[in-house]
């Protein structure tokens, strides 16, 4: 499935929520921090996380909030994105196996043109992230949207 970022006629920016949070964070606490760190929430085109917390009904919650897909990566392809992140952790990859959770999700889903446009900002038990793609979007992750894992990470504190 493609799903097209708003079109460069319609002025619209394609956006994309990176999100990061410890398991059993309450939904209304992740979408407050995504909000948050929103100007224009239409412009929104996907959340994106890594796999692990595909099924956290945080997540699931915020993409509803927005209408967007959730998609997600595995924690080796955001360790891709280190060279790209503001505020890599050594914290954040003891835990998960990746620098950063919220800023990699959110340059991955927005491509190699990308670029973050917030930095990771911090909740009590989560983190977000905005990048801006400059390309067409797609839904892809590993194992297709919204996909999950058997195995669960550590809690992610950063």
């Amino acid at each position: 499935m493609r799903a097209e970022a708003p079109s460069s006629d319609s002025g619209r920016r394609a956006l994309v929520l990176g999100l990061g949070c410890e398991r059993g964070t309450p939904p209304a606490e992740l979408i407050a921090l995504a909000t948050s760190i929103l100007v224009h929430p239409q412009d929104v085109a996907f959340v994106a996380t890594l796999d692990v917390r595909a099924e956290e009904p945080a997540m699931r919650a915020v993409a509803r909030h927005f209408s967007v897909p959730l998609v997600t990566f595995p924690a080796a392809r955001l360790e891709a994105e280190t060279p790209r992140l503001a505020n890599p952790s050594d914290l954040v990859f003891a835990h998960t196996g990746c620098h950063g959770v919220a800023e990699a999700a959110a340059l991955v889903q927005a491509g190699a043109g990308g670029r973050l446009v917030v930095e990771k900002t911090k909740s009590a038990h989560a983190t977000a992230a905005l990048a801006e793609s400059f390309q067409v979007l797609a839904t892809v992750s590993s194992g297709g949207d919204s996909a999950s894992s058997q195995s669960d990470s550590c809690r992610e504190h950063a």
